[in-house]
Formats: structure tokens, sequence, C-alpha cells
């Protein structure tokens, strides 16, 4: 079977590609949020609301290819962004750029510690630094973000999400019942606790 993503000469894909150079020679992430080069326009990337990256309307099936990309995604104010030190190109997100599909928990209440790895590798733990978010589908139902780095977050997967409302608990706050999650030495509310729901 054939690769649907070839890496053209000269093409944007190519292009950002050779920029990045060999990813087993990086260490960590690269410092995208110093990078400012001048923006280049749209390039016919999207990542789907499933978390699959597709490129010119087709699938990007080289996990190594999507992982490379995802080091050099940005969010800007305007748009989401891929950034190399000589180019910033726009690509479209449709829900958040990654997914959370594993998840690790030690512990309960205040000491819990929730940890997750994302569909391309990135390991978070829950704090202040990786917060919890909690947003209402067209459903009515229960949508978790965790935060990633800058401003990229990931979705929560459905199961996880399930797992993660079922280690919530209420607490009172400003004389209201809330519904929320202890982790990291934080609380993260899920939900006014007459309203709950999952998606």
């Amino acid at each position: 079977m054939t690769d649907p993503t070839p890496l053209t000469p000269g093409s944007a894909l190519a292009r950002l590609t050779e920029a990045l150079g060999s990813d087993s020679k990086r260490k960590g992430p690269p410092p995208v949020e110093r990078w400012n080069p001048a923006y280049c326009g749209e390039i016919d990337m999207r990542i789907a609301a499933d978390g699959t990256w597709h490129y010119m309307g087709s699938p990007i099936n080289r996990p190594s290819l999507v992982k490379l990309f995802s080091t050099v995604l940005r969010k800007d104010p305007e748009r989401y962004v891929l950034v190399t030190p000589v180019e910033r190109v726009g690509i479209m997100v449709e829900d958040a750029p990654f997914l959370a599909v594993e998840m690790a928990v030690e512990g309960e209440g205040q000491r819990r510690q929730v940890a997750f790895r994302t569909n391309v590798d990135d390991l978070v733990q829950v704090g202040p630094d990786h917060p919890l978010r909690f947003e209402q589908n067209a459903n009515g139902g229960l949508k978790p973000y965790v935060k990633v780095r800058g401003e990229l977050w990931a979705l929560v997967t459905r199961s996880l999400a399930l797992d993660l409302v079922a280690m919530g608990e209420e607490r009172t706050a400003d004389g209201a019942a809330i519904f929320g999650l202890a982790a990291g030495g934080v609380f993260f509310p899920i939900a006014p606790a007459s309203e709950l729901g999952i998606a």
C-alpha cells in the first residue's frame, strides 16, 4: 500500500520536514514560543476531531511524521500554526489538536496524581501547569480537556472521561454545590452538582 502523504520536493510538507531536521537529533520540544518567522499563509492540513492528521484530504499514515509536526504546533491568537525558525503556516484544527488516550492515577483526594499520555506520546501530569477544563458538547454532555503545553489542549477520550467523572466529588463553593475532581493539589470544577451529564 502506498503512503498517501508523499513528501513532494518543494511542497509545504517537504519544506517543513527539512527545516525541522531529523527527529532523532532533537531533545524535547523545540522552542516554538520563541520563534517568530513570517506568516506564509495556510496549508491544506487538518487535525480532525478524532485526532487524525490530514494533508491535502488524505490521512497522514506515518506516525513519526505526525509526531514531528506535533512538536512544532502552536496556538497563536488568530489560528493554529506550524512553526519552524524560517516559516510559519496556518492549519485547521476541528476541536483540540491532541487526544488524551491513556491515564494513570495514584492516590486519592488532594493527594491524587493523574497523568495522561496523548496520541502523539506527550506525557502530562495534571496540576497547576497542566489543568483540566470541562466543556459541554452540543448534546449537553461533558468534554474534558487537559492542557499539554502553551495553549495546546488534549481532548480526553470518552472512556477516560467516564473514569475522571467517577473520581469526582461534590464540594461547596460560594454557597453552591460543585462537582469536580481533585488532582495535583488543585480542585477542578466539572459542573454544578445539579447539572451532571456525560457526552
